[in-house]
């Protein structure tokens, strides 16, 4: 395995727009918002920026095929922009791009911004993706809920889990959620819930419930990356820097034999596990301080924990309900709602995941500031369906973890 990119980029500057219903707020207003904070929280020029980024997976009616609509809205100053999409691992893959040309010396100072106006598309969920009338994208039939809702059935039966036990830790999955998210001023819902508003509400696709299911939002998130070197000679002292950047893409193995149950994401085991060797942590139960990990859906994230071997298999759900993923607990998951209360802005939430961990590395968190800031945090995101799907990890941390 090649040497990796540990510790050799900073992230300078971060910034994230507020997630909703943006109704009265075009793509590039959303842009501009999250670049605004992030610009200022680098403390540097536009001009200064050598390369950029900018991942979008469904919002071609307000973006286009280009990078052109990010240049133009940040008023960049000729500099090469990158247009970027990998299901709902974008976000991931933009910051990937920013990372990898200041890691190369490609470029001294980066951006990577995502965004996404679902809220526009008029779905409920997320589109339809084909690439024609008669082949889905996705290699599988049916609607997200639904096929997430086999991987819950696949896990029941893989490890022996009563439907009801199940059903009580996804409902704990949702209800620290929602508790996370009402403390956040940029999330999309920010109403608490109850077991019983959980277990008891309408069904979307046995065992998901209404309220087992992230939203739609609209929503942009941004990062400035550049060398630890550079961010000092700009006066910046504490540095967070990325650790550990991995992608792991399905071949389709999935749907071509008998080899998987079904009850676990193939492809978040091996970038797991590759992003750990990069990062140095041997012990991701006792080292992560910090996650936030794609939970389209409770089932997701409970499945996650054991895909991240932060868990052992079989056993995430009963970690869940003991509130090892609180936000008082040992390794708080989602602690700023997490796409449960930001919704999906799909371009957007792998840099909106990363912009929390960067807050709280830095005790910037406001009032879901962990009381010990954690030294190093995991971000994670899952795109496509279970059965064949990409997912992305990125770690990243103080600069001396």
């Amino acid at each position: 395995m090649p040497k990796g990119i540990r510790d050799k980029v900073a992230i300078l500057g971060m910034g994230c727009a507020r997630f909703g219903e943006r109704w009265a707020d075009d793509a590039d207003s959303l842009m501009v918002e999250a670049y605004t904070e992030a610009l200022a929280d680098a403390g540097i020029d536009t001009s200064q920026l050598d390369a950029a980024w900018l991942s979008v997976a469904f919002d071609a009616v307000n973006i286009g095929p280009s990078g052109i609509p990010l240049a133009v809205a940040l008023r960049l100053d000729a500099i090469p922009v990158t247009k970027v999409e990998n299901y709902c691992a974008s976000g991931t893959e933009a910051f990937r791009g920013a990372v990898y040309a200041v890691a190369s010396g490609a470029a001294d100072i980066a951006l990577a911004l995502g965004v996404e106006k679902l809220k526009d598309t008029g779905y409920g969920g997320l589109p339809v993706r084909t690439r024609g009338t008669m082949h889905d994208m996705v290699g599988i039939v049916g609607s997200a809920p639904g096929n997430f809702a086999q991987l819950a059935t696949a896990y029941e039966a893989e490890h022996g889990v009563s439907r009801a036990d199940l059903k009580r830790a996804m409902a704990h999955v949702s209800v620290k959620s929602h508790d996370n998210g009402a403390k956040n001023p940029k999330a999309h819902l920010r109403n608490r819930i109850d077991i019983d508003t959980v277990l008891n509400a309408p069904m979307i696709a046995e065992p998901l419930g209404l309220f087992d299911c992230c939203g739609v939002s609209d929503g942009a998130a941004c990062a400035i990356v550049t060398t630890p070197e550079i961010a000092r000679s700009l006066g910046k002292a504490d540095l967070v820097t990325v650790k550990a950047l991995q992608l792991a893409v399905s071949n389709g193995w999935e749907l071509q034999g008998s080899g998987w149950n079904g009850s676990y994401m193939a492809t978040t085991r091996i970038a797991a596990t590759r992003a750990y060797e990069e990062a140095g942590v041997k012990s991701p139960r006792s080292e992560i301080d910090l996650m936030e990990v794609h939970d389209c859906f409770s089932i997701t994230e409970l499945v996650t924990m054991e895909d991240l071997h932060i868990s052992k298999p079989g056993e995430g759900w009963k970690d869940v309900l003991d509130g090892l993923f609180d936000a008082d607990g040992k390794i708080p998951c989602q602690i700023d709602g997490g796409l449960k209360c930001f919704g999906h802005p799909i371009g957007a939430s792998g840099l909106r995941m990363i912009y929390e961990n960067y807050l709280q590395l830095l005790g910037r968190a406001g009032d879901r500031q962990r009381s010990t800031p954690p030294r190093l945090a995991l971000s994670h995101n899952l795109g496509g369906m279970p059965n064949q799907n990409v997912s992305a990890i990125a770690i990243v941390g103080l600069e001396d973890a």
